[in-house]
């Protein structure tokens, strides 16, 4: 099966306010093991950042003014998510960011039957905790440390690996049907597969022999009995 994990950083916290998307960052997962395709984009968002945005992820109006607006990209983002489930921490604002963006473009919505909000998730199976992406990392024991400022893709990583523990499926599963995946993946190092060889000890003549007389002792004695 094939889910996206998806992350978006904004201008602000709000669409009523007209804030925008500025970076997207998508990772395709197949049977919860990352493949290698991976989307990424900058977006000039065609208004100012916030300064409450601008803390958060550190993008500031002259990186983002050279980079591509969202109608330039809205084709090839679209193809990317395109037939699969997409996998968000509070979906709700990443939604009504992305939906605002593709109304803007006259492009169809992301309907919400193909979201899996981990952070419903986390509240089902953690009612009354921090369900942060922070929180649930340190829960976890992931490794957060290069999360200094929020970026799409750092974070896409990191929700990849929340995504997994929340499954309680601590390793991805493995789908031998997928063997160039497969086979890539113990390549790297990343699985090792053990055989359980037992090895076949032929008899020598004097054992056949002897098998032999047994049998035939065995079988008249069965046979007269």
């Amino acid at each position: 099966m094939l889910e996206i994990i998806l992350d978006t950083e904004t201008t602000g916290l709000s669409i009523d306010q007209n804030h925008r998307i500025v970076e997207i960052g998508c990772i395709e997962l197949k049977d919860q093991i990352p493949t290698k395709n991976v989307y990424h984009q900058y977006i000039n968002p065609e208004r100012s950042v916030s300064p409450e945005a601008f803390k958060v992820h550190g993008y500031s109006d002259k990186f983002l003014s050279n980079k591509k607006k969202f109608s330039e990209i809205a084709d090839s983002f679209l193809s990317f998510i395109k037939d699969k489930k997409i996998i968000i921490h509070n979906a709700g604002f990443d939604l009504s960011f992305l939906n605002h963006e593709l109304k803007l473009t006259k492009k169809n919505i992301i309907k919400k039957e193909n979201i899996i909000d981990t952070l419903e998730i986390a509240r089902q199976k953690y009612p009354g905790s921090q369900n942060s992406l922070d929180a649930l990392c340190k829960r976890f024991n992931i490794d957060n440390s290069k999360r200094e400022k929020h970026s799409a893709l750092v974070d896409c990583q990191l929700l990849k690996e929340v995504y997994i523990n929340l499954l309680d499926q601590k390793s991805p599963k493995l789908n031998f049907n997928n063997n160039e995946l497969l086979n890539e993946k113990i390549n790297e190092g990343k699985i090792e597969i053990y055989k359980n060889k037992r090895k076949v000890v032929k008899p020598n003549e004097e054992e056949i022999k002897l098998h032999k007389e047994y049998l035939k002792t065995s079988l008249q004695k069965n046979f007269f009995s």
